[in-house]
């Protein structure tokens, strides 16, 4: 069974979702996760407290840009109140896949930078 979620994560770190830059981004952060080099920003669209759009740029190992791809996914039409209260319970659960402690810093980077992002307001709209 793991394996399908392997493939799944390599997958996404070949074609990642979401991937690219927002023109019109209404927030936006980056952080990179020094151990290992990983580098994620992503931008966010928020329009009446939902995350209208959602992109994000970096490099990084499979597990960072595959979170990054996952959870750009899932926050999309989200309402904010709902995506700050997202956990590395639920970034464990999309991933699938057991991760070692310097593995799961690569996987929850995304998270942070999407706590990031909603408090680092760009433009109002």
């Amino acid at each position: 069974m793991n394996d399908m979620y392997r493939e799944n994560i390599l997958d996404l770190y070949k074609s990642p979702l979401n991937k690219g830059k927002l023109e019109n981004s209404t927030h936006e952060f980056s952080k990179n996760n020094p151990l290992c080099g990983d580098e994620i920003a992503i931008q966010l669209f928020v329009k009446n407290n939902i995350i209208d759009d959602v992109k994000f740029q970096g490099n990084g190992c499979a597990i960072s840009m595959a979170a990054a791809s996952m959870i750009t996914e899932k926050i999309k039409n989200m309402n904010l109140n709902e995506v700050k209260s997202l956990n590395k319970d639920d970034i464990l659960e999309m991933i699938k896949i057991p991760l070692s402690p310097v593995r799961l810093k690569c996987a929850l980077l995304s998270l942070d930078v999407v706590k990031g992002a909603l408090e680092n307001e760009s433009k109002s709209i």
